[in-house]
């Protein structure tokens, strides 16, 4: 048995937590600072991990090395297994041509890149990797397509995949679930006034903004009254598919939106893309038959949530203890980790799957093809799969050897700043494992006890985890090797980071902010 140290490093949290974040930090080093490739980085951040677990913490190096296995057997599944399977549908759309005309459709709602760059990568809702590669099609550089699609994957994300964040939230803290998605959405719908904003700047600068910005506000608007509605009103599970379809829906409807951009604006932004290939008339029926894998995603995930057909799902989910694993938080309670779970039906990548096996029979792809592009998917995803391994690794053995504890103990003895730093501990978090569900699950119980003990409101900094972390994701050194991997820049996970990581911290900082406002009576008539 091995019980976890919340101070290993001379009875010191200040001095643990130092040497605690040595991992995560030379990830990023290695990735922002020297430029070394992701999977590098990755690996060598998981060797970091393992000797500071090792000979800090005092974990039993089988038990180091077995909390790694299961880190990289969780990006395998269900992480990578819904990457795999999402551009193995969108590759199958390539090959048939149909992605062509998906792109067709799409350039018909506007030529402008800048409102094509909203209704794709902010309304669309789809995961980075489909953002990015449709944004290539469109003619984007692919750095800029890559940058855009991270910043945009931010506000939709606390409610991304049904909700799953904050149903996780809910089940770790024990508060209700009403009451956590109602504090989410009064947090992210504030993000996502600016985010739109964000991008139009991202694709054109200065002139982006100043030309575009009514058509942003008011998709920013319409998705963030939408969010707080549903997440307040209706279902957490559905705010992100009602915001995204509010905020596509208003962003089109803006007259100013429509207006086709001058030939400066396309040529200054789009690299590949040519004006007369929108020209081309598609038939209605291959119209249809393009938007169909994107239909069948949404109708077999909205099928898996009705409650019946959820719980007909789950029975094929199995459990195990894991080998070699047996470990105790320092409150003498077994950890979560002990035990795997692996959830083979009712998991994202699998619903993605049967959406990609009936996307062949719509788009007429032969069962051999199907399989050959399945397989050339792995292949094309071969480094980004290294990558998300090594860093998953990283980060179960971070968790399991009390090291991320020990930085949450350690933000959370804060006292008065507690309520500042409650965001930036969700978003380490996600920074770390790539995941706003994983985030909350790691420190989401903690939150509410370091809530408890200071006298601020519970149901405030378990939102702020979600809330804040869903900044991290576009540093995540996993999300970075997936766009890259996407749209063709193996290996320039670092440049992205650059790209990514002020606007990371600069939306963090609003969040912090609008948090510590909430703790105060400057805003916390927000709260319900």
């Amino acid at each position: 048995m091995y019980v976890q140290k919340l101070e290993p490093v001379a009875g010191s949290l200040g001095l643990s937590a130092l040497v605690a974040a040595l991992p995560l930090v030379i990830v990023l080093i290695l990735l922002g600072g020297l430029r070394v490739k992701a999977h590098l980085a990755g690996l060598t951040g998981l060797l970091a991990a393992v000797l500071v677990a090792r000979l800090a913490y005092g974990m039993p190096l089988g038990q180091t090395l077995s909390s790694a296995a299961q880190g990289a057997v969780f990006g395998l599944f269900p992480i990578l297994w819904i990457v795999v399977n999402a551009l193995w549908v969108y590759r199958m759309t390539v090959r048939t041509r149909h992605f062509d005309i998906l792109r067709r459709s799409f350039g018909r709602l506007s030529d402008d890149p800048r409102i094509q760059a909203l209704v794709v990568a902010f309304c669309f809702g789809a995961p980075v990797a489909i953002c990015s590669v449709m944004l290539v099609a469109l003619g984007f550089d692919p750095v800029r397509a890559a940058v855009v699609a991270l910043v945009a994957n931010t506000a939709p994300v606390a409610f991304g995949a049904m909700g799953t964040p904050v149903v996780t939230l809910a089940q770790v803290t024990g508060l209700p679930l009403d009451t956590v998605a109602s504090v989410v959405g009064r947090q992210t719908p504030l993000l996502a006034l600016v985010v739109p904003l964000v991008l139009v700047w991202l694709v054109d600068g200065r002139r982006g903004l100043r030309e575009t910005w009514v058509p942003a506000l008011v998709c920013g608007v319409a998705f963030a009254v939408a969010q707080f509605a549903a997440s307040n009103y209706v279902s957490a599970q559905l705010a992100d598919i009602a915001a995204s379809l509010v905020g596509a829906a208003a962003l089109v409807a803006v007259p100013h939106a429509r207006v086709a951009a001058r030939e400066e604006v396309r040529a200054s932004v789009l690299t590949g893309a040519r004006s007369e290939e929108l020209d081309e008339e598609d038939p209605r029926r291959e119209v249809v038959r393009a938007y169909a894998p994107y239909v069948l995603i949404v109708v077999i995930f909205s099928v898996a949530q009705i409650p019946a057909v959820k719980d007909w799902l789950a029975r094929a989910t199995q459990t195990y203890d894991w080998p070699f694993l047996d470990v105790v938080a320092p409150n003498g309670e077994p950890v979560g980790g002990n035990v795997f779970v692996w959830p083979v039906v009712s998991t994202g990548g699998t619903l993605v799957l049967l959406a990609g096996l009936c996307t062949a029979a719509v788009l007429g792809v032969p069962a051999r093809v199907a399989v050959k592009e399945w397989l050339a998917t792995v292949h094309e995803l071969r480094f980004a799969i290294l990558t998300v391994t090594s860093v998953l690794a990283l980060a179960y053995v971070m968790n399991l050897s009390g090291q991320a504890a020990t930085i949450g103990h350690f933000v959370a003895a804060a006292g008065a700043g507690l309520a500042f730093l409650s965001p930036v501990l969700g978003w380490f978090g996600v920074a770390v494992s790539g995941s706003d569900t994983s985030a909350n699950a790691l420190f989401g119980a903690l939150q509410v006890s370091a809530a408890r003990e200071s006298g601020l409101s519970p149901e405030l900094l378990a939102a702020a985890n979600s809330s804040g972390g869903v900044l991290g994701k576009m540093i995540s050194p996993q999300n970075l090797t997936i766009a890259c991997a996407a749209v063709g820049l193996a290996g320039r996970e670092g440049d992205l980071l650059r790209k990514v990581l002020p606007w990371s911290a600069g939306l963090l900082l609003v969040m912090c902010l609008i948090v510590v406002g909430q703790s105060s009576p400057v805003l916390d008539w927000m709260l319900p």
